[in-house]
């Protein structure tokens, strides 16, 4: 069921759209696709820096919304704590935006500028030297706080949940070199525990495991199923699992394990897994993606760096699945931070790089 709120003027679409971001942005250019008069949600991007050129930023921001289902036109608006006092910033930006959109056919139902000084409407003749006050817009709704960083730190983590994972992943491993022939990393490895041994069986049955994690209270992750995780994630192939898995339901994860196991026999990986990894297909439930997200940031948090990369990787994806390209992009160079040419890092970062999102991202 849609909620709908009618805004009064334009300050109240101003002090609503922190609303359907869920923050607050700053030095951002944020998008609201509609539809007959009607929001359908809000697309942010950073300002581009003063040398670029604007017709192809433009571009970009329109060709995305021309992907947004039913969207027949859009409001512009820019946030910049530079100063209005001497007209609106973002004005070439605002010509640039509607140029564009009249070459895609979409209406430009306004485009405003929330300034350090002041705000206005690019099309309002009648505006004041240096902008109408800001606090026109506190009066309709107090501002959130927090940008578009918030959330992206990792949960705080004490250095000996640090020590107990590592202890968990040393004794998960020496139980793998029994149970599996894998061998260990460390060579001089102290006696198999027996939650270990446990560990270590529950990945024969991988999708059960997935399915199961997402049920777990990462607040209360004990360290060996932390340490399950983070030895999962590290290895490509049993992470794409998870991310299909996690993407789609239980029996995705089976197809896609089995779809592993024939690739590594040098049989084509299917196209329509593949498409999974590059936001192409049916519409994730995104409660299954954020449970995810949840697990993969508190793992990585938990983790020391020797162990960490595979989990912020996934972090940076299931981020990027749930439209958070902002807070994707800054666990993907945390990875790479610790793991410099680490694959999936640079793949996430490629995907926000070029403004990427997902196609489930344009349909409601």
């Amino acid at each position: 069921m849609s909620t709908i709120i009618t805004v009064a003027d334009s300050a109240h679409f101003l002090a609503l759209v922190p609303r359907l971001l869920g923050f607050t942005p700053t030095e951002s250019l944020v998008v609201v696709p509609m539809a007959r008069g009607r929001s359908l949600g809000a697309l942010r991007v950073d300002l581009p820096p003063a040398d670029t050129p604007l017709d192809a930023v433009a571009s970009t921001v329109i060709g995305m919304l021309c992907r947004v289902s039913d969207a027949d036109g859009f409001a512009g608006v820019v946030f910049t704590a530079a100063s209005a006092l001497d007209g609106l910033p973002g004005a070439d930006l605002a010509v640039a935006l509607e140029q564009s959109a009249d070459a895609c056919g979409l209406e430009v139902v306004d485009i405003l500028t929330v300034a350090g000084t002041g705000w206005g409407s690019h099309y309002d003749e009648r505006m004041p030297p240096g902008g109408r006050p800001l606090a026109e817009l506190e009066r309709h709704l107090p501002p959130l706080e927090g940008d578009q960083l918030e959330g992206a730190s990792l949960p705080a983590a004490e250095p000996a949940a640090t020590a107990s994972v590592e202890v968990a992943l040393r004794s998960l491993e020496s139980a793998l070199a029994v149970l599996c022939g894998i061998p260990a990393v460390d060579e001089a490895a102290e006696r198999i525990d027996p939650a270990a041994l446990e560990a270590g069986c529950a990945l024969d049955d991988l999708p059960g495991l997935y399915e199961g994690c997402l049920a777990w209270n990462p607040v209360d992750l004990d360290p060996m199923r932390t340490a399950v995780l983070a030895w999962c994630l590290a290895r490509p192939s049993l992470r794409d699992v998870a991310l299909v898995q996690w993407a789609t339901d239980r029996a995705g994860g089976d197809t896609a394990l089995d779809a592993q196991r024939r690739w590594e026999d040098g049989e084509d990986y299917p196209a329509d897994l593949a498409s999974v990894m590059w936001g192409e297909g049916r519409r994730p439930d995104p409660r299954r993606l954020e449970a995810a997200l949840v697990l993969a940031r508190r793992v990585a948090s938990t983790t020391s760096d020797a162990h960490r990369a595979g989990s912020l990787a996934t972090a940076a994806w299931l981020a990027w699945s749930l439209g958070r390209s902002t807070h994707a992009d800054r666990y993907a160079a945390d990875a790479l931070r610790v793991e410099p040419e680490h694959g999936l890092a640079e793949i996430v970062r490629s995907f926000v790089a070029h403004a990427h999102l997902p196609d489930w991202a344009f349909r409601r």
